[in-house]
């Protein structure tokens, strides 16, 4: 009888210590993360083999662009003027990652939170007025949860103002060549005149992934601020369940839809896919998955072998030549593809004075007599113009059989 009692006892005892810690950890997890986050299987797949490639996405616009040539290779209304939410803070990072690199600000900057950042609508980690935050947390809150209070905390921190950073943002549109861009505020929130376009937000995400402390943040899944009360999980599912993924943005409201820049990296090759007003959220991460599988299946980045050039020759120089130099760049190609021919366009010679990193020619590579790929061929050290007091000097030298 005992025995049966102690038997029932333990079996309860293994199934309170199952149940019970289980519950009180959800419980007090589901008030940081959202449980959804944890568990999805659909990203895992490998990218599509096949070469055909629709597009029919149920979007309004996407782009698929290859970071490092520039070279996009899907568009479909890529130009179109847009809302584009909180993809909008793609620049807003871009302006803070200058300001770090330029020595403007550093991680460790304790930013003060104004009335006005405390009080933004939208997308937001709670900041309160008077409230201070260094600048790494400031941008897990802006980049892994798209805060609209800390990308203003930021904005007015590095310029004084959010009207001046706005200011900003649009003058480095226009310097990236962002034709279909106008930004109106720094969060994305819907306003007249508050606009982009899938290759536009290509090129400003292109121009951040340059740095690569951006990645840093951008590939953050799960994490906590305010030391570990308050957490944070990444509104981008691609960093968690698909292959590569690096960065960059999602963003919506009622009017943008759903959009996201997707960013990944696979065998030395960076994509970047934007959707612009999906449906659903399934949607935009489904149209940006296919155009990723579809370049990653499809096409590759290669590098060519570097030759080594003969100096060139300089006309009334100090020298009689000066070292040639270049970079070869990255060539994008279809996979299965061989037989880069590599051309050289030199100058014959240089007149002096020649200074450092002066152009003397181009190096240019084809496939199938299509040129895929170019760079200059510089100079690397800088040749004087040759004096008279050179000339005497070499010959009273000469004379006296020295040197």
């Amino acid at each position: 009888m005992y025995k049966k009692i102690e038997i029932a006892i333990a079996l309860l005892l293994i199934i309170c210590m199952f149940t019970i810690p289980a519950s009180a950890y959800e419980e007090k997890q589901a008030n940081i993360y959202p449980l959804e986050y944890a568990w999805e299987e659909f990203w895992y797949e490998e990218a599509e083999p096949s070469a055909t490639f629709t597009g029919d996405f149920p979007v309004r616009s996407a782009l698929l662009m290859e970071a490092s040539t520039g070279r996009v290779l899907y568009a479909n209304n890529e130009h179109e003027k847009l809302p584009i939410a909180s993809v909008t803070k793609i620049m807003a990072t871009l302006l803070v990652m200058e300001a770090i690199s330029d020595g403007r600000v550093k991680l460790t900057d304790m930013v003060t939170v104004s009335d006005r950042a405390a009080h933004m609508g939208g997308s937001q980690v709670y900041l309160e007025f008077g409230e201070q935050m260094s600048v790494d947390d400031m941008l897990k809150a802006l980049i892994v949860v798209s805060a609209n209070d800390a990308t203003v905390a930021l904005a007015e921190h590095i310029y004084g103002s959010e009207e001046t950073f706005i200011a900003e943002m649009n003058q480095r549109a226009k310097d990236l060549g962002m034709n279909d861009t106008n930004f109106i505020n720094t969060n994305g929130l819907d306003a007249e005149g508050h606009y982009s376009s899938a290759y536009d937000v290509a090129l400003m995400t292109r121009a951040l992934l340059k740095y690569p402390l951006v990645l840093e943040y951008t590939t953050i899944w799960m994490d906590t601020i305010r030391n570990g009360e308050f957490g944070l999980a990444n509104t981008n599912k691609l960093i968690r369940f698909y292959k590569g993924a690096n960065g960059m943005k999602t963003g919506f409201t009622s009017i943008a839809k759903y959009c996201l820049s997707g960013t990944a990296k696979r065998d030395g090759m960076q994509l970047i896919a934007v959707v612009l007003g999906g449906d659903t959220s399934d949607e935009r991460f489904a149209c940006t998955k296919r155009m990723l599988d579809f370049g990653f299946a499809n096409y590759t980045v290669v590098t060519p072998d570097k030759a080594t050039l003969e100096p060139i020759s300089i006309t009334g120089g100090v020298s009689l030549t000066t070292g040639l130099d270049y970079t070869p760049p990255s060539l994008l190609i279809e996979k299965g593809k061989s037989g880069i021919e590599t051309k050289f366009e030199i100058s014959e010679s240089l007149d002096a004075p020649v200074a450092q990193g002066e152009i003397a020619g181009v190096v240019r590579y084809y496939l199938n007599g299509v040129e895929i790929g170019n760079a200059p061929i510089f100079c690397v050290e800088a040749n004087n113009e040759i004096d008279f007091w050179t000339v005497f000097g070499r010959i009273w030298k000469n004379l006296l059989g020295i040197g």
